[in-house]
């Protein structure tokens, strides 16, 4: 058995209702936005999260409507916030295709995330539960939060592996760690074991970024070119690591300049990534997420839930550390 399929496995009749329930969120009776909504479903990635959410309620009880509500309403707003990302920063793919702005307009684009942020408030009020409404509203202003934190980075400096992990836990993080709580949260679990999942799922969003981050060094078929987050400011562990352990001047000088909010120029990119290949950057991020890795696996071990959700909470935490793309 795949490791996909462990995953899949105490949820699977569950999974497949949810994918139904959340592409009916993709319809309208407004013609151009129905063409737009269609589009935007058909580039939905694997829907790990949702799944995160399903395996975490399915360990604490069962899944229900509430959980169904909470999958779709964070998956709906993070979907919301990618339509809006590619007009920022002007992309023209997202997963492989034609993103939604470069097909249509940056203006329908912005309306049809405004849409889904609509339809993803409508759905975490169907949950019934003030905790998971008050847990949405605050992930939306955490993310809001993340990118804006990121952005003062890029202008002012002050790059660190605190700052980092403090962009990380807020843009990438946030999502899974509230996965993990929302799910735990519609099946009625104690507020202890609701921190246990929120912490499992923010654990598993630093190992996803971190992984992420470290592709990015190279040559991978993931959507953006080697030495992207470099070339548009974002410092991330490889070369927080190199700058902070090289003795090489051309290496300190690079930093000096992403400190003070300089654009490098395409030869100071590659020997950046260099740097951060040859001195030791990758095998410390790689030291990193396993570390984290071990405090998750400590963390599953002391729950008391069902085998099959262990292993395949178990096995979600090992796709993560180990994908290629």
């Amino acid at each position: 058995m795949d490791i996909k399929s462990i995953i899949k496995k105490p949820i699977a009749e569950e999974f497949e209702a949810f994918k139904k329930f959340y592409l009916q969120q993709f319809s309208s009776s407004q013609p151009l936005l129905d063409s737009a909504l269609k589009h935007v479903a058909g580039t939905s990635g694997k829907m790990m999260r949702p799944m995160l959410i399903l395996l975490s309620a399915k360990s604490c009880g069962s899944v229900n409507d509430s959980a169904f509500a909470a999958a779709a309403a964070l998956e709906l707003l993070h979907t919301a916030s990618l339509l809006h990302d590619d007009v920022v920063d002007e992309s023209n793919m997202r997963r492989g295709v034609p993103s939604l702005n470069a097909v249509y307009s940056n203006r329908i684009a912005i309306l049809t995330g405004d849409y889904l942020l609509s339809t993803s408030l409508y759905n975490v009020a169907q949950t019934k539960n003030n905790e998971i409404i008050e847990g949405l509203a605050q992930l939306g202003r955490t993310l809001s939060s993340g990118e804006m934190s990121q952005l003062e980075l890029q202008r002012c400096g002050g790059f660190s592996e605190e700052n980092y992990l403090s962009v990380v836990r807020n843009k990438t993080a946030s999502l899974f760690a509230s996965c993990g709580c929302f799910g735990a949260l519609s099946a009625g679990a104690d507020i202890s074991i609701v921190k246990n999942f929120e912490r499992f799922g923010e654990i598993l969003g630093i190992c996803f970024q971190i992984k992420d981050d470290i592709f990015d060094y190279y040559s991978h078929d993931v959507g953006k070119p080697t030495g992207s987050d470099i070339r548009e400011g974002k410092v991330t562990l490889p070369a927080l690591y190199a700058l902070k352990h090289s003795t090489d001047y051309n290496i300190r000088s690079i930093g000096e300049k992403l400190n003070n909010g300089i654009a490098l120029a395409e030869d100071e990119i590659t020997a950046l990534i260099e740097a951060a290949k040859s001195i030791g950057g990758i095998e410390y991020s790689l030291k990193r997420i396993e570390e984290f890795r071990t405090e998750a696996l400590e963390l599953l071990h002391s729950l008391t839930i069902p085998d099959d959700c262990r292993q395949a909470l178990t096995a979600y935490l090992e796709y993560v550390v180990s994908r290629d793309k």
